[in-house]
């Protein structure tokens, strides 16, 4: 009877446990066209606020710069990597036309959904193409996600909010996004939620680095405080954990500030700011990058990532343990494999396999079949390996399969002569 009894108890403990851990939900919020050198030169009290409960991150777009993966720094660009944690090679979208996206690198409202079909998404956009065609609500080819809670398109409607040269309609859009933000997280508590806020880059296309790009930066700050105080009267009356981030999609132009799209520094050079202090070395120690959002949201929500889209994901997790990163490969004598790669930890014995494919069936929907060819030693950060692949190949793609994540490189004109 005693060991009955001290069972019961034991199971009666562990399932309070688990009762009164706090739900995990999860608030991004992009805010347009801002470089990391310009952030601090404005007065952000919110974005302050923040980041004095997590922590400010310099980070990057715009995939390798002269790579395969050169991503425009452009607005959709940006949203469409953050959203789905590849560049441009893979999810197509290379303006702000948005014309073909490739829906079979998901974005993560998709994986989410893949994940936990009952979880409750939002969208707060300034921009109605934000949802219907980066995420591509109601698409076949997106298996016909739907957004739970949405507010966007008020850009269409120009009687209530008429255009003008200077973009100040963008400005009262912002506001209304925000305020519906801040009241549907509030009332709804969404798990994962995407705020977009447009004002700022508008500003800086008509003034340039100018008092009224800094006092955009203020504005939008205000707004994002709205959506944080909400987030913080969440957690005080629900018992709910939230992860909020906030980040923007590319800088700006060198000495004037009034254009992007380029690989410049200022243009590639961007940061984000986050609520929780607990990160990686790679975090804490080299630059971050725009592909590393998605997975760092999957790795606090509790998200298992499928091997087929880890394998092509081009980021790595800020919060759970990191082995490698920057992996790069190239091809020598026509029959060797050189890689290179970075580790956060330089003696630690972590080995690692080397997988290649030969095809990019993903690109159409379909797997891709990888072989080992290797395994190597981490700390070693390089290794050449023998490729031995059929004649009519040009191009491989190489997988660094380690112990807590996955990395990947494309090779190309593996048989060229």
């Amino acid at each position: 009877m005693k060991k009955i009894l001290y069972l019961w108890a034991l199971w009666t403990i562990g399932f309070i446990a688990i009762a009164q851990t706090p739900v995990k939900k999860t608030v991004f919020i992009i805010v347009d066209g801002i470089p990391a050198d310009m952030i601090h030169k404005a007065s952000t009290p919110n974005l302050d606020r923040i980041e004095n409960e997590g922590l400010f991150l310099e980070s990057y777009v715009g995939g390798e710069r002269g790579g395969y993966s050169q991503t425009p720094t452009i607005s959709s660009n940006g949203y469409a990597t953050l959203l789905t944690g590849t560049w441009v090679n893979k999810h197509n979208v290379w303006d702000n036309g948005i014309d073909d996206p490739n829906y079979n690198y998901p974005t993560i409202f998709r994986l989410y959904k893949d994940a936990y079909p009952n979880g409750k998404t939002a969208v707060y956009s300034t921009w109605l193409d934000n949802r219907t065609k980066l995420i591509g609500e109601g698409l076949s080819a997106t298996g016909n996600i739907k957004i739970d809670y949405a507010f966007d398109g008020l850009e269409i409607d120009t009687v209530s909010y008429p255009h003008d040269k200077q973009s100040y309609y963008i400005k009262r859009i912002d506001a209304a996004v925000a305020v519906e933000a801040a009241k549907s997280i509030y009332k709804n508590g969404p798990d994962l939620s995407w705020v977009y806020l447009q004002f700022t880059d508008d500003v800086s296309h008509y003034f340039g680095e100018s008092p009224e790009f800094y006092n955009a930066i203020t504005f939008e700050d205000a707004l994002i405080g709205l959506i944080y105080d909400a987030v913080k009267q969440r957690e005080e009356e629900f018992d709910e954990d939230w992860f909020v981030i906030v980040t923007t999609d590319h800088g700006r132009t060198p000495l004037t500030a009034k254009s992007h799209g380029g690989q410049s520094d200022r243009e590639r050079n961007t940061w984000l700011v986050m609520n929780k202090k607990d990160i990686n070395d790679y975090a804490r120690n080299y630059r971050t990058a725009a592909v590393d959002l998605l997975p760092t949201i999957f790795d606090f929500m509790d998200v298992a990532i499928d091997t087929p889209v880890a394998y092509e994901l081009d980021g790595v997790s800020l919060l759970h343990q990191v082995d490698a990163f920057a992996l790069k490969g190239y091809l020598f004598d026509h029959n060797q494999l050189l890689l290179s790669w970075s580790v956060t930890d330089k003696k630690a014995d972590t080995r690692a396999e080397i997988l290649i494919s030969t095809t990019n069936n993903v690109k159409n929907g379909e797997p891709d079949r990888y072989q080992k060819i290797g395994e190597v030693l981490l700390k070693d950060e390089h290794a050449s390996l023998p490729l031995d692949i059929p004649g009519e190949a040009n191009f491989v793609k190489v997988v660094l399969k380690s112990p807590h994540h996955t990395l990947n490189y494309w090779v190309f004109n593996v048989n060229s002569k």
